[in-house]
């Protein structure tokens, strides 16, 4: 459930950056922060709701405010607050921007192109793009080509992109740093740039660093679909930082990943930002294979489980989908280890029962996908994913 609340409340403080008066939403956001237990976070959000309301809606808010507020006499010297550290005085509360270590999720296990499945002709512009410029610098620089630049994955939901961007930090043994986009969007005005900069300046002090945007059209989306300027700054800061001119992105590799690649501002799409953007589709026959096997390696599975039949059975499966069916397979075998102390294989059986309940989730996206493919493609943008829409796929 919180990692809901922590998804919705992302979705919300993106929204906020384009619509800032919107009492209602800032009364969702309240709601979500108390949800999670961050009462001090959903009192100032509460605070900003009453701003913007009127009325019985007013009156509401207020109502829940005043519980969750405490007394002014009552001060303590630092709370934890909305993404970052707050310092609190009396009459009010003052914000701090956080080390760019905070704005990052932390790297965990490393991961190298021999973890993800499939995705060859990804992965091989990636390695011509980022991998090589890194391990034989001097044969680029005798062309004039310059290690860093950054690169736009998009494509459906759960196909790899994020673990993509992790490999690619392996393969180079660069710093990864996940940005939280929740993290970055801030309530406060101007705070949201601070910690676009900082976050920029910490990456630069660590490289080679990998900064990966995951959902990046929430700080990097289209200026022309904004009506107020708060995002609009945002974007121009976030264009700034990749263009480098006050700081050296030599050995800073920008990674991004979106799902509507049709809402990221077209400037950062210009050559010096995100001069390379690719089409990350769901994963063919072989991936798919691919993947199944890296799922199961840690599993106990029986011998005779038909990964062919299966491959057979999931097209159009996302990586993900794909993780969930081996999940629901898992579900008989577990069971039955807890009913009778032991551990049993996964069996062709319990996949079999698995995909009368799984589902491809990729479909709606591509839906959506095939209009801007169609009539939004004068730059060709779109032609990789054209050439998929067209083409077979097994």
């Amino acid at each position: 459930m919180s990692q809901f609340a922590e998804r919705m409340l992302a979705r919300l403080r993106s929204a906020l950056v384009t619509s800032p008066d919107n009492g209602p939403l800032w009364t969702q956001v309240g709601e979500v922060l108390q949800e999670l237990g961050r009462d001090n976070e959903a009192a100032e959000a509460y605070s900003e709701a009453v701003r913007h309301l009127d009325g019985d809606e007013r009156a509401q808010v207020q109502s829940v405010l005043d519980e969750l507020r405490p007394p002014e006499d009552d001060v303590d010297d630092s709370e934890e607050g909305f993404g970052g550290k707050l310092t609190v005085l009396r009459g009010g509360r003052q914000r701090t921007a956080p080390d760019g270590d905070e704005l990052t999720e932390p790297e965990r296990e490393r991961k190298t192109f021999a973890d993800v499945g499939g995705l060859e002709d990804v992965k091989d512009q990636v390695r011509m793009k980022i991998v090589l410029p890194f391990q034989k610098p001097e044969i680029f620089a005798a062309y004039g080509k310059k290690r860093g630049g950054g690169l736009l994955m998009y494509g459906p939901p759960g196909c790899g992109k994020t673990l993509l961007a992790r490999a690619t930090a392996g393969e180079v043994g660069a710093t990864f740093m996940n940005v939280s986009i929740d993290s970055v969007l801030d309530m406060y005005y101007g705070e949201s740039e601070k910690k676009l900069a900082g976050l920029f300046g910490d990456a630069r002090q660590k490289a080679p660093t990998v900064l990966f945007f995951d959902e990046v059209e929430a700080v990097g989306g289209s200026r022309q679909q904004m009506r107020h300027s708060a995002g609009k700054t945002l974007v121009n800061q976030l264009l700034s930082e990749m263009d480098g001119h006050a700081s050296n992105n030599d050995r800073l590799l920008v990674m991004a990943a979106t799902n509507a690649p049709w809402h990221v501002d077209s400037a950062l799409l210009r050559p010096g930002r995100f001069d390379r953007v690719l089409f990350v589709p769901p994963p063919d026959s072989k991936a798919r294979l691919a993947i199944l096997k890296i799922l199961t390696r840690d599993k106990p599975l029986d011998a005779k489980v038909d990964f062919r039949k299966l491959v057979k059975k999931t097209k159009g499966f996302s990586g993900a989908d794909l993780a969930d069916l081996v999940e629901r397979a898992l579900e008989a075998p577990l069971k039955d280890a807890l009913r009778t102390g032991e551990i049993r294989d996964l069996l062709q059986k319990d996949f079999d029962v698995a995909l009368k309940s799984a589902r491809s989730s990729v479909k709606d996206w591509f839906a959506t996908a095939k209009n801007y493919a169609t009539f939004a493609n004068a730059g060709g943008l779109y032609d990789d994913l054209v050439g998929y829409l067209e083409g077979k796929h097994d």
